[in-house]
């Protein structure tokens, strides 16, 4: 007996498009940030500078971009692999189309400054609670499909989005606790060392499971498609699925080595990482044998091309990320360039490329015609390789290079640089390979932009009538029709245990969802409570330091600034226990003096230099140059211009929102505190103003965005006591009137 269905094909092909466009937006906005890194002058403040355009981009590629194509390819390969429709066309239309104006809605908070300073996850509270919502509507249509299905057992694709739904929902809502003080404005829950930890906790396995997980599950069905091959093995393909799933979750704590986070936290993390090496090479070995027979048709297969490049870069950076995970490795790589171009050949290699190779084999089908050139997508394929190995080795280089330049002494010990802005000259020509390789990959996906609008164009009229398939209706009892049943010898219990056991244990489990889901979830949960309970109830893991004190109201202002620019983008506060770091910046950090910091501000790239240690470096009029004009104070600076911070004035209607915010996630604020908040605010203004007035500066700044900020650049690293390297000399305000135009203070 059989029956028919009716797949919906049509979400997937707007999610597909989808993906097009945004991939366009999204590397598009990467071209430009690429070419601002050092050619400051495209910066148009305030909106379009590089601080809040580098979280745009990085959001529109993965979550655009790569969420598009996840949630395509689900829905596409799931009706098929499970022989019905999915669940619902409602949910369908409303997981997609709200998924788009998720995305508009981040690009216009990112552009305008709204953010939570924390990477991959910067979107203001109210959009999570969106994400949340989707991603609850894409999980019941998932499920509910998965109910309905009419094939029994559940394809090693499926596994992995399972994975990817149940980790994405964990991962999301435990970075997500925050404390609102408007409509888009929050402070994490967590502060300093704890927030650090649990936004790597996320930050790492969001790579994990959006831009791994289900992306193995897209290569499992697709690549076997494209072949025409099936899986080279199965028993390999649980070996991977399940260590995977296990071993990722507790890698994060490898991303704050030699940082304030406690020793046992970062090494468990970069022993995780290591074990984490083997399972990642046993997907890259299943997909490359699957393509067992049929290596004679990457001569003239462009689709196989992209497939077989993405499988190696899989290969590749499952092997560089455990590398840098190890300590020595990771005090070289970390902060630098080298990491960027792991990150992209990540994203780039893997994802974009299994991406392109995708949409070139299921645009055809799904419009019902052949694809217009394969000669355009073969030139895209050579285009984009050459464009990502140019990236990628850029990059190293430029890693290794600001690495030796950092750490570089004279004989008889002095820093051989001790101006960072002489690392960053140094490495800008390799900033215009970078250009010219992101220009490259760029014209490769307009060439597939091409390609597929010539395609759909060639797609006969009756291309949206869904075909009715023949399906077999599920069966659900275990022996095959017509069977005798050992009922009158064994239980019948047991006999189906019997039956079990003989096709395989997982083979049985693939048959219960929520069996396996409830499995998938121990798996996940076993690593992220082990990191998290010392951390969270063990007060030995962060000390507290006596002379620590909350953020003033203008500090808190200031601070709020300094996220609201991207400042973060470019600068780190976590001065490491290396000798080349305390001469050069001062003290290394401890645990305790981040404990009133909702967002930590660690950062994870050095373009310019580290600021835990800057308060008091330099005078006042100093960063108010600064901040004009980068220039006038650090001659060769790629920094971008702040002037609209010398004429905006600074919010106060929100400030005691904001500390009884912060109040309620742990900062001891008293009501008194609160309540003399804005004459608090009005002191240390007019204090920071008159200074920068007695050095010549600019007058009238007492109630703009350059004096908050000042205010909070010059707190940090002043709470406890320590020893200015000698080579940099704490500098007092000038005895006698600097001229306006002059340099104040050394560059840097």
């Amino acid at each position: 007996m059989s029956d028919s269905v009716r797949y919906d094909d049509r979400t997937p092909r707007l999610f597909f498009l989808a993906a097009v466009v945004w991939a366009v937006v999204g590397m598009l906005v990467g071209v430009l940030i690429a070419a601002m890194l050092f050619m400051p002058g495209l910066n148009l403040a305030p909106y379009l500078t590089f601080g809040r355009l580098r979280p745009l981009h990085t959001n529109a590629v993965i979550f655009a971009f790569c969420g598009n194509i996840i949630f395509a390819g689900t829905y596409h390969s799931m009706q098929r692999l499970l022989k019905t429709r999915l669940f619902s066309d409602v949910l369908s239309r409303f997981h997609f189309w709200g998924w788009q104006l998720l995305i508009v809605g981040a690009a216009l908070a990112l552009v305008t400054g709204t953010t939570q300073g924390k990477e991959y996850a910067e979107l203001p509270w109210i959009l999570d609670i969106v994400i949340a919502v989707l991603w609850v509507t894409f999980a019941i249509n998932f499920f509910g499909t998965i109910a309905i299905r009419r094939e029994k057992h559940l394809y090693v694709a499926i596994w992995f989005y399972i994975a990817t739904i149940v980790a994405v929902a964990v991962l999301h809502i435990g970075n997500s606790m925050v404390m609102p003080y408007s409509w888009f404005g929050s402070y994490s829950a967590y502060s300093g060392v704890k927030d650090a930890l649990m936004q790597w906790w996320y930050g790492h396995n969001a790579v994990a499971f959006f831009l791994t997980t289900p992306f193995l599950g897209l290569m499992y069905y697709y690549l076997p498609k494209a072949a025409d091959r099936p899986v080279f093995s199965y028993r390999l393909s649980i070996m991977h699925f399940w260590s995977l799933v296990f071993v990722y979750i507790w890698a994060g704590p490898h991303h704050l080595h030699y940082s304030a986070v406690p020793e046992w936290a970062s090494t468990l993390g970069m022993l995780f990482s290591l074990i984490l090496w083997m399972p990642s090479w046993g997907g890259m070995v299943n997909g490359f044998f699957t393509l067992r027979g049929a290596w004679h048709k990457l001569r003239e297969d462009p689709i196989l091309k992209f497939m077989v490049v993405a499988v190696t870069y899989y290969g590749m950076s499952t092997f560089e990320g455990p590398m840098m995970s190890i300590k020595s490795v990771n005090a070289v790589s970390h902060f630098t360039d080298w990491t960027i171009g792991h990150v992209h050949a990540g994203a780039l290699g893997w994802n974009a490329f299994l991406s392109f190779g995708i949409l070139y084999w299921v645009v055809p089908r799904l419009w019902k015609t052949e694809l217009y050139s394969k000669t355009l997508a073969t030139a895209h394929f050579w285009v984009s390789t050459i464009g990502l190995i140019l990236y990628q080795v850029s990059m190293w280089v430029a890693g290794i290079t600001q690495w030796g330049m950092w750490r570089a002494f004279e004989p008889d010990g002095r820093l051989v640089y001790p101006d960072f802005i002489e690392t960053v000259i140094r490495i800008v020509p390799l900033y215009w390979v970078r250009l010219v390789a992101a220009l490259l990959f760029f014209s490769g996906l307009l060439l597939l932009v091409w390609n597929v609008v010539k395609t759909i164009k060639s797609a006969p009229a009756d291309y949206a009538v869904e075909p009715e398939v023949s399906a077999p209706p599920l069966v659900r009892d275990l022996a095959a029709p017509g069977a005798v049943t050992p009922a009158n010898t064994y239980d019948h219990a047991l006999y189906r245990l019997q039956h079990s056991l003989r096709h395989g244990v997982h083979r049985a489990l693939e048959a219960r969802t929520i069996s396996f889901t409830v499995l998938v979830v121990l798996a996940l949960a076993v690593g992220s409570l082990v990191e998290a309970i010392p951390m969270f109830f063990n007060k030995a893991n962060v000390k507290e330091i006596a002379s620590v004190k909350p953020y003033t109201p203008l500090e808190v202002v200031g601070r709020d600034i300094y996220i609201r620019e991207g400042c973060y983008n470019c600068h780190s506060q976590l001065v490491r226990p290396f000798r080349f770091e305390t001469e050069r910046y001062g003290e290394y950090s401890k645990a305790g003096e981040y404990v009133y910091d909702h967002p930590f501000q660690w950062g994870s790239k050095r373009t310019g230099p580290d600021l835990h240690r800057v308060g008091g470096k330099y005078p006042s009029l100093w960063h108010v140059r600064h901040m004009a004009r980068p220039n006038s104070t650090t001659p060769g600076s790629v920094m971008p211009r702040y002037p609209h911070l010398l004429t905006d004035r600074f919010d106060t209607s929100l400030v005691a929102s904001k500390m009884r915010a912060l109040r309620a996630v742990g900062v001891p604020y008293t009501d008194g505190d609160i309540d003399a908040a804005a004459a608090a605010m009005d002191g240390q203004a007019k204090a920071i103003t008159a200074e920068v007035e007695a050095q010549q500066g600019p007058q009238g700044l007492a109630d703009k965005e350059i004096t908050a900020l000042t205010a909070y650049l010059q707190r940090l690293g002043t709470d406890i006591r320590w020893k200015r390297p000698p080579q940099q000399p704490a500098f007092a305000p000038p005895a006698v009137p600097v001229a306006a135009a002059g340099q104040v203070g050394p560059a840097r």
